[in-house]
């Protein structure tokens, strides 16, 4: 279960199902749930708390302190939550005081090798990440989203529910739910239609934001003549207020 050469320290709070790979490191201030797999080369630091039955594997580094020079020895966190696969050699670090204070990882996320996760990020479920996508400082990143391989995202930026970056994006403002977006930098190309049809979303649900896309997109209207234009559909189609409310509180700006 726990490798002889694993070094756990006293401290540590693992549950007793929890497996640790040969010379792991665990620090003090870390708490692991049930049927957690830690593989072998793996280092977890900081104020980490780990949910259950997550697969860890090996030479990832999990809670180390951000890479920002404004910190200053703060005790921030990093929280994940159950059933993620994170692959080899992924980094997420502690929050900072100057964002929320913690970097937050939900449940059910599959995380492929060599990703990034800096401080403050806001993960949310059922997120895919691709090797090597790398988010800055303060991004969130909303439930179902897709981030395809190499995509690069600029610290503050909001990626939005069910949508979904190609290879080798460079994200420099905000992805609205259900876009599908690629280039560097990143324009839209349509609506995730497949993704949403495999969540469940009807048929009349995926052409409505479709047609919310043509709205905001190819009807030359401004983004705020846009976003009352989608409020009026949301009306009849409740799944378009996600992306209504999502406009309304880009800070960034979204991808035109």
């Amino acid at each position: 279960m726990r490798h002889p050469t694993a070094l756990i320290h006293p401290n540590a709070k693992l549950a007793d199902s929890v497996e640790v790979g040969a010379y792991s490191i665990i620090g003090e201030h870390v708490e692991i749930g049930e049927n957690t797999h830690v593989g072998p080369h793996v280092v977890i630091s900081g104020h980490t708390s780990i949910g259950q039955h997550n697969r860890i594997f090996q030479f990832c580094s999990l809670g180390e302190i951000p890479q920002d020079k404004k910190y200053a020895g703060e005790q921030t966190r990093l929280e994940i939550g159950d059933n993620n696969t994170i692959r080899e050699f992924c980094t997420f670090n502690l929050g900072t005081s100057q964002g929320v204070g913690i970097t937050r990882v939900g449940n059910n996320n599959w995380i492929m090798a060599y990703v990034h996760l800096a401080h403050d990020c806001q993960i949310g479920n059922h997120t895919v990440f691709a090797n090597n996508a790398q988010l800055a400082g303060h991004v969130d990143v909303a439930d179902y989203a897709i981030l395809g391989g190499f995509t690069v995202v600029h610290q503050f930026c909001q990626i939005g529910a069910h949508a979904i970056t190609g290879m080798g994006t460079i994200l420099l403002q905000d992805i609205p739910p259900y876009i599908t977006a690629a280039g560097n930098p990143a324009t839209p190309y349509g609506t995730n239609s497949e993704g949403l049809k495999r969540h469940g979303f009807s048929r009349d649900a995926v052409m409505a934001i479709k047609r919310a896309y043509k709205t905001l997109y190819k009807s030359e209207l401004t983004l705020a003549q846009a976003k009352v234009a989608i409020a009026e559909q949301a009306v009849t189609y409740l799944e378009l207020n996600t992306l209504v409310d999502f406009i309304g509180r880009s800070q960034r700006g979204i991808i035109r």
